[in-house]
């Protein structure tokens, strides 16, 4: 069982459209709507894998209630936290080119009793779980240090901890040793104050974060594939795409593939990186099945190729 942490979920509403013109009327040819949050993504792609799921986030007003119903739809066990907010609803605009528009609202203010309501939740819930997956931004209320609490509450409790955040609650949390972190190129530059231009950079800055304690580092590169930087080694995996439709929960559905296949070691990336190359084909922030993944185009290798230009740069 994989357990996932959303402490700012969403209700997601995404729109495809031909082209987005500032200031005109666009007409969409599609539309969808999903529950959000790097977390609930991660429960929505471990689902449709079959892996049982518990989705522990906060929920308020009647975004709060229809994210709920979605969950239960789409078969995710949800440990809802009721606040006194509400759950906030977010935007993306997709384009055939695979330009995405993405207007993310700030979310509720959370209390000192519903942080702690949060915290106590997660570990009720988390009898069981192979893994707990922190995912996403903090809400307001939140300081940065809380995943760093949470990490070292889950850790006392013999649970193994994969954090997907950035800015200073990532770099708060690497003090408590997160088994699994897993930034993005940007996310990655950030940390460690410096841009990347390369693979061999982005191996450094991984190096560095497991230096100020990760344990292992998952590195999304985009369209040039990703990373894992642990203790077995350095590796590196793509895989071919065909069509890019939607980003959106490409990242969160390659860290459920990661974590459903164990969450260690060349097999478990490539899980990873044909998850995220799925996803990428679907539309809005669909989650692959297992009929849509094609492992064959998965390659991976310890020979990491260093000197390759990173198609999009760090800053």
């Amino acid at each position: 069982m994989i357990l996932t942490v959303t402490p700012n979920p969403s209700l997601d509403r995404t729109y495809e459209v031909p082209a987005l013109d500032r200031g005109e009327v666009v007409r969409a040819t599609g539309d969808r709507m999903d529950p959000g949050g790097k977390g609930v993504n991660v429960s929505r792609a471990v689902a449709a894998a079959g892996v049982r799921t518990v989705a522990v986030l906060p929920l308020g007003g009647a975004p709060g209630a229809l994210v709920a119903q979605l969950l239960d739809e789409q078969g995710i066990e949800a440990a809802p936290v009721p606040v006194a907010g509400q759950t906030r609803s977010n935007i993306a605009v997709a384009e055939p080119d695979g330009t995405l528009t993405k207007i993310n609202a700030p979310g509720p203010e959370l209390s000192r009793e519903e942080r702690e309501a949060l915290l106590a939740t997660v570990g009720a819930r988390s009898a069981g779980a192979d893994w707990i997956a922190c995912c996403g931004s903090l809400p307001r209320g939140l300081a940065p240090s809380w995943y760093a609490d949470l990490v070292a509450r889950a850790h006392a409790a013999g649970h193994r901890i994969a954090l997907d955040t950035s800015g200073p609650a990532l770099l708060a949390a690497l003090a408590e040793r997160p088994d699994v972190v897993k930034p993005n190129a940007e996310e990655l530059s950030e940390a460690v104050g410096r841009p990347l231009t390369t693979v061999g950079d982005a191996v450094k800055a991984a190096e560095e974060l497991r230096g100020m304690g990760a344990r292992a580092v998952l590195a999304s590169l985009g369209a040039d594939g990703q990373l894992l930087v642990e203790d077995s080694g350095t590796y590196f995996a793509s895989a071919r795409v065909d069509t890019v439709r939607s980003n959106v929960g490409a990242g969160d559905s390659s860290l459920a593939g990661f974590l459903i296949a164990g969450g260690t070691g060349e097999r478990a990336l490539a899980s990873a990186v044909a998850h995220g190359a799925a996803a990428v084909q679907l539309p809005g922030s669909v989650m692959p099945s297992p009929a849509d993944l094609a492992p064959e185009a998965v390659t991976v290798t310890a020979d990491v190729p260093l000197d390759r230009v990173l198609t999009e740069p760090a800053p």
